[in-house]
């Protein structure tokens, strides 16, 4: 009997596995830049389910099943019934009899939950409100290619408590690296996910606290999409928690700084800091394309036998 894996946090795949993931990404993005033409999913399908609006997410999963010889399809919420009240389970059932695996960025994660449940083929969560761990699997291939191995390392998360927050924690548990986080009064990450790695995650309120001597600084907007009316409060709320240069200079000498972008340059982070040597949110932007390739290649291959 086959078992469908499904990638909805990163605590859905083993430590291993995700070690693996992240040195097949490297081996991808080789073979991509060699001109090596690979394409193990010929006449498979990829369904893109989008509640929410994208452009890192929805370039590299559609350019990367065209690397792979297959086919991705983009479904907006006017394409499809789940913004119009069909049940999600019903979505599920149709749309995996038809397609190979499923890609869905949306709020709820309890609906991309409930879709994996009554899917047929691999569900992929591409961003909740809860977690996006595609991004991570970016950040740490970003960071081993440039400083290896990240266990052991200290990462310090700058600004709200929020969905790339929460995938950082389970990531600092998957990767087995300590984690500071700095948020203002009111903004802090799910208490219960901390309180889980309380081993590894502090929450303090003062960003220079957090970044002192680390090996990665990370940061991401103050207001995300559906936001946008909290702006101005958040504006008021998040100052002081810029990352800028000056910032950077507390962590360690061979810092990075990482970004899942769009940046709000001015805001979470300085004009001067996109430009530093030591950001490097525009390799770890391209990073989505080769390690969702290997999330999709391993999804795809694992189909598991019980």
């Amino acid at each position: 009997m086959m078992s469908t894996r499904h990638f909805l946090t990163l605590l859905d795949l083993s430590p291993d596995e995700l070690k693996q993931l992240i040195q097949r990404a490297i081996e991808l993005k080789q073979m991509r830049n060699q001109g090596v033409i690979y394409e193990p999913f010929k006449n498979r399908v990829m369904a893109m389910i989008f509640e929410k609006a994208s452009t890192r997410t929805r370039v590299s999963f559609e350019a990367g099943m065209a690397q792979f010889g297959g086919h991705a399809m983009f479904l907006s919420p006017r394409d499809t019934q789940l913004g119009r009240g069909e049940p999600v389970e019903d979505s599920a059932r149709v749309i995996s009899s038809m397609v190979d695996i499923v890609m869905i960025r949306t709020f709820s994660h309890a609906l991309v939950e409930q879709f994996a449940a009554y899917s047929s083929v691999p569900v992929i969560n591409a961003l909740t409100d809860d977690f996006h761990p595609c991004q991570l699997l970016a950040d740490m291939q970003t960071f081993q290619e440039l400083r290896g191995d990240i266990r052991g390392s200290t990462v310090a998360w700058i600004g709200d408590g929020n969905n790339m927050c929460h995938s950082y924690i389970n990531a600092a548990r998957q990767f087995d690296f300590k984690l500071n986080i700095a948020c203002p009064e009111g903004f802090e990450p799910n208490s219960d996910l901390v309180a889980r790695n309380a081993d590894r995650v502090s929450v303090m309120e003062a960003p220079e606290d957090a970044v002192k001597g680390v090996d990665l600084v990370v940061t991401d907007v103050w207001a995300s999409m559906g936001q946008e009316n909290e702006q101005r409060q958040r504006m008021r709320e998040f100052r002081g928690y810029q990352v800028n240069p000056e910032l950077m200079d507390l962590a360690s000498r061979d810092a990075l700084f990482m970004h899942c972008l769009p940046a709000h340059r001015g805001e979470e982070v300085s004009e001067s800091m996109m430009d530093d040597p030591r950001c490097v949110a525009f390799p770890e932007a391209e990073n989505r394309l080769h390690a969702q390739k290997a999330l999709i290649e391993f999804l795809l291959h694992h189909l598991i036998v019980n």
